[in-house]
């Protein structure tokens, strides 16, 4: 199927899965996943209506960013492991860091964006699953607490909430309880009312989990497949 139709089929479902929790489906947003994904099927997304786009890598995103400078409106985000020698690079391509695991990451970010005079979104990303292979802050981690406690300095930096990956299962469900923990995690945070954090962002959920993170209270999904189909091997 087309971009566009695959696009008319995933609302479908955000809708249903939306409906299903009770909520209304503008409350979550769409992030297309374009990694490895050419600007010509990056413009047929943004011609199918879609505006806000991830990227993994930042030298991949850097060797696209010029030949789709021209569509305006649109948001980019680094959804993926971002290490802090490409923290400046980074926060010259993305509006939003979804992906910050620690602070000194975020100092990289936060002293980049102030020499270009920007501000960046930014996400917290948490380990929930504890899988060694993967990025992001334990919950349970005195980073995690580094994090908040220096958001207030980092002032080009806004924290608006929480990112992670579950570990990957085949039954959707499988995803449910980590879906649940960041949602904890994420109301006890925003209970504290700590200064220069909101925590108005859930970023949970890609193209296999997705409905089950929208039940779970997900703000943000991250789809790749589901809007552009299988990616081509190599």
């Amino acid at each position: 199927m087309s971009i566009p139709e695959n696009r008319a089929k995933l609302q479908s479902k955000i809708a249903q899965s939306a409906k299903r929790a009770g909520r209304n489906p503008s409350e979550v947003a769409l992030i297309a996943v374009t990694k490895t994904h050419p600007p010509d099927r990056i413009r047929e997304a943004y011609e199918s209506g879609l505006r806000l786009f991830g990227e993994n890598r930042v030298q991949e995103f850097s060797a696209k960013a010029d030949t789709l400078a021209d569509l305006v409106g649109t948001e980019w985000h680094m959804i993926g492991h971002l290490q802090t020698n490409k923290a400046a690079k980074a926060a010259e391509l993305f509006s939003a860091i979804d992906s910050v695991d620690s602070v000194k990451l975020a100092e990289k970010l936060d002293a980049a964006a102030r020499a270009l005079n920007k501000r960046l979104q930014v996400l917290i990303e948490l380990n929930v699953g504890g899988e060694a292979a993967k990025s992001g802050v334990a919950p349970d981690s005195p980073e995690l607490e580094d994090l908040l406690t220096a958001a207030p300095r980092l002032e080009a930096l806004n924290f608006r909430g929480l990112m992670t990956v579950p570990p990957f299962t085949e039954d959707p469900e499988g995803a449910r309880p980590y879906f649940r923990k960041l949602r904890a995690l994420r109301d006890q945070i925003a209970s504290r009312k700590l200064p220069s954090i909101t925590m108005e962002i859930l970023s949970m959920g890609m193209s296999h989990d997705f409905a089950v993170a929208i039940e779970e209270g997900s703000t943000c999904i991250r789809i790749g497949t589901a809007i552009f189909g299988d990616r081509e091997k190599p």
